[in-house]
């Protein structure tokens, strides 16, 4: 008899020629193809989900420096599942199994309670919701502060935007006029820097080439809908997929996965991660949302061809 996937069971919604794969395990994206044609590095259903790909980034994104941090007179020690770095990566529910909340041919929503416990100690709902239509993957997320105390909160996803072809060659488009580099005291606040002329200044859509990132870009540009679009295109074959923020997320991440292993999947697509805060904003306090017992937040993400 066939086992159980490493991460659940598998959730295949589809809309106008369009399919996704959510799995049960951290509510993850796996698969994303528009028109028959993948625009996601995903992973195989007989794979654990390796570097992050399509997962779920919450009480925190990215990183906490020695997993530790103080909040409303309580300190917490999240695990360091980066042991080779000194941090805690990525929140705490990626490995968890989510809820079904409702499935559908064209959407699938799953929830998790996060619990107090050593690494956290307030409770929070979370729900994340993926809907397909004829304009692509729309992903809707909310937290709500179920438990007596205010909490902090933070919200991250980790998509791998990929279109068959190594990402040098690539175009790509970040509307982002600052970086915030990651400051060597982990309790300070970034402070954004301007990307006007230097190598991370992708506001025109331009080849990735041998550039390394590993960057947090903020300070988007919107559109009139509050969206701010990154674009990754191939200039041989047109093909493209964007990939939009709302006003939630006032920042995205962009890793051209230099480290990731095996050594194949090395540059052949970009993490483009919608955050709400920086890296170590925990110990920082860098746009950290704090909820009031019963208060929620929400933020939308998605997908779209071109």
């Amino acid at each position: 008899m066939r086992g159980t996937p490493p991460s659940g069971r598998q959730y295949r919604i589809m809309a106008a020629g369009h399919e996704a794969v959510v799995t049960q395990v951290g509510a993850g994206l796996r698969e994303c193809t528009f028109d028959g044609r993948p625009v996601l590095d995903g992973y195989d259903e007989a794979e654990r989900a390796p570097d992050g790909r399509g997962q779920v980034l919450a009480p925190f994104p990215n990183r906490i420096a020695d997993g530790r941090y103080t909040f409303g007179g309580r300190t917490c020690q999240v695990a360091m599942d980066e042991p080779e770095r000194g941090n805690a990566i990525h929140g705490m529910v990626r490995w968890l199994d989510w809820t079904e909340v409702s499935f559908t041919e064209h959407d699938v929503v799953l929830a998790c309670v996060l619990r107090p416990q050593p690494g956290f100690a307030w409770e929070l709902t979370l729900q994340v919701g993926y809907h397909l239509d004829r304009h692509g993957l729309t992903v809707a997320s909310s937290a709500t502060n179920t438990g007596t105390e205010p909490a902090p909160f933070g919200m991250g996803f980790h998509p791998y935007l990929g279109l068959g072809a190594p990402v040098d060659g690539l175009e790509l488009l970040v509307p982002a006029r600052t970086h915030s580099p990651v400051p060597a005291d982990r309790d300070r606040r970034p402070e954004p820097v301007g990307v006007t002329g230097t190598d991370l200044d992708f506001r025109s859509a331009r080849a990735v080439g041998p550039t390394v990132l590993d960057t947090v870009f903020g300070d988007l540009v919107r559109g009139a809908d509050g969206r701010a679009v990154v674009r990754l295109t191939d200039p041989v074959s047109a093909d493209g997929v964007q990939l939009w923020v709302d006003e939630s997320f006032p920042y995205v991440m962009v890793y051209s996965a230099d480290g990731v292993l095996p050594v194949e999947r090395q540059r052949r697509s970009l993490a483009v991660e919608p955050m709400t805060c920086p890296p170590h904003a925990f110990r920082s306090g860098a746009d950290v949302v704090t909820l009031a017992p019963g208060e929620s937040w929400s933020g939308t993400w998605g997908l779209a061809a071109g």
